[in-house]
């Protein structure tokens, strides 16, 4: 009776979930997308068939298959599917289901596949006590994150698992996904008699952003949403799928990869003079909720490395932004931090006090503290005069043009170059400057660009 009545609850659970949940495929053969690891032929699933499964760490955006291929690989190989989300369990959960692990590996030789969703949310005492039953065989161990796992799992655990890199899902695959949900009527959505105009399903792809729930989870409520006529037909219209979905939020969050990925995007971006691509990187990180501070920081940083000396007013500017975002605030100071973006994309740019200060640190870091040449010592006291400070000092405002040649470093590093001048923007006529004043060290350079 028991069996009945659980074996009735799950067929009422599986009609009731949300359309994403019935649509999860079963098998390799069902599963979209992520060819370069479940291809036939390829390497992981190979292994899988041939159920010489390793302990995987899947990485992956969401909504690219990490709980259904995890769940697939389970079937596979026969093994028991005992999913954990980092979320909610604790330490006494997880040694509640490896004892259990343990007891039915003993009595029925079944392995058991522990499925840990967003692992990079478990602290080091959490992945901590997974470990011994990873390395001794208990469970295989299946996590998912969405996060770099060189940071997020500790070294032990990465170690004694294959990451495998899971894709964004393309625009074909989903539209497949989408339109077999659709057409099939005892899992999909297939018994609504669900028209989808072709401008509408184009514009469902768009808003899915590579994310199969997320697209799963739009047709079912505007699919929900949509009456049907005389026919029992429903047709889904553009117009009726904008006004259930809405605003779409972007994919953005302030701690995780993607807050790293963007602002490279956009430091890099502005290094290739793409004033069009940083404002677009820009808007991408002001209205996901960035910190405009921390965006401020960002720019003022790119305005010394890759602007530096070919436009010194860069970092005037910079800090101005900087000063304008504190002062008046957002909404307001976008429009500050975007001319700061523009001009630094459109300025001329070198490296070379990066690279200076690169070279300064690397000569510090690997040779001993070298004195001060007493010539450029404060001589203050008699003591120090009698000792020879300053003695031989050269005062550069008493020689014609305000300059004279003169060594300004310890005799071990007398010849060392650190500053390379480029040739753009201002920068060149810093250039021209130092190559009158000493031509026998920077008439050699080759010029820069």
């Amino acid at each position: 009776m028991q069996d009945m009545f659980s074996g009735r609850a799950s067929d009422l659970k599986q009609k009731s979930a949300p359309l994403a949940a019935r649509m999860r495929p079963q098998s390799f053969e069902e599963f979209v997308g992520q060819g370069h690891v479940i291809g036939k032929g390829r390497a992981f699933r190979q292994a899988i068939e041939a159920d010489k499964l390793p302990s995987a760490i899947l990485w992956g955006p969401p909504g690219s298959g990490k709980t259904t291929l995890a769940s697939i690989i389970a079937k596979t190989t026969h093994s028991f599917f005992s999913p954990v989300s980092a979320v909610s369990a604790g330490v006494a959960d997880l040694r509640k289901v490896m004892d259990e692990a343990g007891k039915r590996l003993g009595l029925t030789s079944q392995r058991t596949v522990l499925f840990i969703d967003e692992i990079h949310r478990f602290n080091k005492a959490q992945q901590d006590a997974v470990l011994p039953y990873v390395e001794d065989g208990t469970v295989t161990l299946i996590g998912a994150t969405t996060e770099n796992p060189s940071f997020e799992v500790i070294s032990p655990l990465l170690s004694r698992c294959q990451v495998i890199i899971l894709h964004p899902l393309g625009d074909d695959e989903i539209r497949t996904i989408l339109q077999r949900a659709i057409g099939d009527s005892e899992k999909g959505i297939g018994m609504l008699g669900l028209v989808v105009d072709e401008n509408a399903l184009d514009w469902l792809v768009s808003i899915a952003d590579h994310d199969a729930r997320q697209g799963l989870n739009f047709l079912e409520a505007a699919a929900n949403a949509t009456a049907p006529d005389e026919h029992n037909r429903r047709r889904l219209t553009l117009a009726i799928l904008e006004d259930v979905v809405g605003h779409r939020a972007l994919k953005y969050d302030k701690s995780g990869d993607a807050h790293y990925d963007t602002i490279s995007a956009l430091h890099k971006t502005m290094r290739g003079s793409d004033p069009d691509g940083a404002l677009y990187w820009l808007g991408r990180m002001i209205e996901a909720g960035e910190d405009p501070l921390y965006i401020a920081r960002r720019l003022i940083r790119f305005a010394t490395e890759d602007v530096g000396m070919a436009d010194p007013q860069a970092l005037v500017v910079a800090m101005a932004a900087q000063q304008a975002v504190h002062f008046v605030g957002m909404p307001e100071a976008k429009l500050a931090l975007a001319e700061l973006v523009v001009y630094l994309a459109t300025a001329p740019k070198s490296n070379s006090l990066y690279a200076a200060y690169a070279n300064v640190q690397a000569d510090i870091a690997r040779s001993s503290s070298e004195p001060v040449p007493l010539h450029l010592r404060n001589a203050v006291t008699n003591l120090m005069k009698e000792a020879g400070y300053g003695k031989g000092y050269k005062y550069a405002h008493q020689y014609e043009g305000h300059f004279v040649r003169q060594q300004n470093l310890p005799d071990s590093l007398k010849n060392r170059r650190y500053y390379h001048p480029s040739e753009e923007g201002f920068e060149r006529g810093v250039r021209q400057r130092l190559l009158s004043w000493w031509p026998e060290r920077f008439g050699n350079d080759k010029k820069q660009s």
